[in-house]
C-alpha cells in the first residue's frame, strides 16, 4: 500500500508545477480544473493497488480443529506444508475448549472481522452450528474437514467415508473375536457427523446388516450387565460410551473394564485418537492387557506403538496431514480464483496392521494396509518435512 501513496503524495505536492492555465482559464475554473485533474490521477492509482502490493496484500487461510491432539498436530503439519507452497498466511487454532461448539464459533467470527480469505473448519455439533456455519459460508469461502455440515454451502468436505471406515472397525473386531464375543466402544461423543457414522458403520458390520440397531439382552454370563445383541457381539450398555473430552477417556474406560473384568472374548474399541491409549492404559493398571483385544482409529503414536508390541489388533487411520494440506490448498487456489483444487471425492482409510497386507477394494474404496513400521515411518517422514 505504500507504493499507492507515494504515488498519490507526488501528484499533490506537484500540483502547483503544473503550467500555467491562466491565460486560457480564469479564476475559480483553475482551481475546479485541477481538483479534478488530482482526483483522477489518485483514482488511476488506487485502480493500480494489486500490482504493487506487497506481503501486506497477502492470501490468509484459518484452520480451526474441534479439539487440541496429537491428531491435529499431524494436520497442522500438512496444512504449513501447503502454505509455503501455496504462500499464503496461514492461522491454525487447535480448539482449546475439547469439543465446545460455541467457543470454535467465537473464532470463526474472529476471523471474518479479520478479513480472512478462507476457513477450514472440523465442525462439531452439524445439528446446531448448521444456521452459524452457512452465515459465515455466505461472506468468506468454507469448507469442512474431518467433520463435516453439509448444508452449510461449505464448498468441499475434506476427510474419509466414515461409515466405511468403522465398517473396516468392525471387520477387524471380527477378526479379532471370529465366534464372536463382548465388546465395548468408546468415543468423544455420538452427535458430530464422523461420530454418528463411524460408530453405525462398527454396529452395522458386527451385526451383519444395514441400520442395525440391536436386540436388547443381559450378558449370556454375566445377566447383571444389561446390553444389546449384534449378531455374535454383545455391545456394553448397548451403545457408544462417550467421553466428551480426552481427559474424561480414562475413568470412562476404566469403569468399563471393572465392570466386564473376568468375562472371555473381549474387545474395547476406540473410535477417537485418544481412545485406544487411554484403554490400554486403564487395562495394564488392571492387568487386564493381555486378556483383551484393542481396535482403535487414528494414529496415535501410542496406538502404534501398541500395534508394534502386539497390544493392539490394528487401528483404521485417516490422513489428517492431507486434510491440512489439502484444506488449505483448496482454499488458496479459491481466493485466487481457481476451484480446480477443491475435494470432490473421499479422502482414503488406511488400516494399520503389524504385519500389513495387500490392498484390496472394499465396497468400491481402494484400501490400503501398511505395516504399523512403514507407517510410522512415513508419519515421521511427513512431519519432519515442515519441522514438526
Amino acid at each position: 500500500m505504500a507504493c499507492q501513496f507515494a504515488a498519490a503524495g507526488y501528484f499533490v505536492n506537484n500540483l502547483y508545477e503544473l503550467p500555467d492555465p491562466s491565460p486560457i482559464i480564469a479564476g475559480d475554473a483553475v482551481f475546479r480544473l485541477l481538483r479534478l485533474f488530482v482526483v483522477v490521477a489518485l483514482t488511476a492509482v488506487l485502480a493500480s493497488l494489486p500490482a504493487c502490493s506487497n506481503k501486506s496484500g497477502k492470501i490468509k487461510i484459518a484452520v480451526v480443529t474441534n479439539c487440541t491432539a496429537e491428531f491435529w498436530s499431524i494436520a497442522e503439519a500438512g496444512a504449513t506444508k501447503a502454505a509455503k507452497e501455496a504462500d499464503v498466511d496461514l492461522q491454525f487454532r487447535q480448539l482449546e475448549k475439547d469439543f465446545d461448539a460455541a467457543a470454535q464459533m467465537q473464532i470463526v467470527d474472529s476471523w471474518v472481522k479479520q478479513g480472512v480469505n478462507g476457513i477450514a473448519v472440523s465442525v462439531i455439533d452439524p445439528k446446531n452450528q448448521t444456521e452459524d456455519l452457512t452465515r459465515i459460508a455466505k461472506k468468506v469461502p468454507l469448507i469442512t474437514m474431518d467433520n463435516d455440515a453439509d448444508q452449510t454451502g461449505r464448498l468441499c468436505y475434506i476427510g474419509i467415508n466414515n461409515y466405511e471406515a468403522g465398517k473396516a472397525v468392525g471387520r477387524l473386531v471380527k477378526k479379532a473375536l471370529p465366534k464372536g464375543g463382548t465388546v465395548a466402544i468408546f468415543i468423544g461423543d455420538t452427535k458430530s457427523a464422523n461420530g454418528t457414522a463411524r460408530t453405525q458403520g462398527v454396529l452395522d458390520e458386527l451385526a451383519g446388516q444395514k441400520d442395525a440397531t440391536g436386540t436388547p439382552a443381559n450378558h449370556p454370563v454375566n445377566p447383571k450387565l444389561a446390553g444389546k445383541q449384534f449378531g455374535q457381539y454383545f455391545l456394553v450398555d448397548g451403545e457408544a460410551k462417550q467421553d466428551g473430552s480426552p481427559t474424561n477417556a480414562s475413568p470412562v474406560a476404566g469403569a468399563v473394564l471393572g465392570r466386564v473384568q473376568g468375562l472371555p472374548d473381549l474387545c474395547m474399541i476406540g473410535l477417537y485418537a485418544y481412545n485406544p491409549p487411554a484403554i490400554m492404559s486403564e487395562a495394564r493398571s488392571r492387568g487386564m492387557l493381555k486378556d483383551i483385544k484393542v481396535v482403535g482409529f487414528d494414529e496415535n503414536w501410542l496406538t502404534l506403538k501398541g500395534i508394534a508390541d502386539g497390544e493392539v489388533i490394528g487401528t483404521v487411520v485417516q490422513d489428517p496431514f492431507m486434510y491440512g494440506y489439502k484444506s488449505v490448498e483448496a482454499l488458496a487456489a479459491k481466493a485466487r480464483g481457481d476451484d480446480s483444487k477443491l475435494v470432490k471425492d473421499p479422502i482414503p482409510y488406511r488400516v494399520v496392521t503389524k504385519d500389513g497386507g495387500p490392498d484390496e477394494t472394499i465396497n468400491g474404496l481402494l484400501v490400503k494396509f501398511p505395516k504399523v513400521a512403514d507407517f510410522e515411518a512415513k508419519l515421521r517422514d511427513d512431519l519432519k518435512s515442515v519441522g514438526k
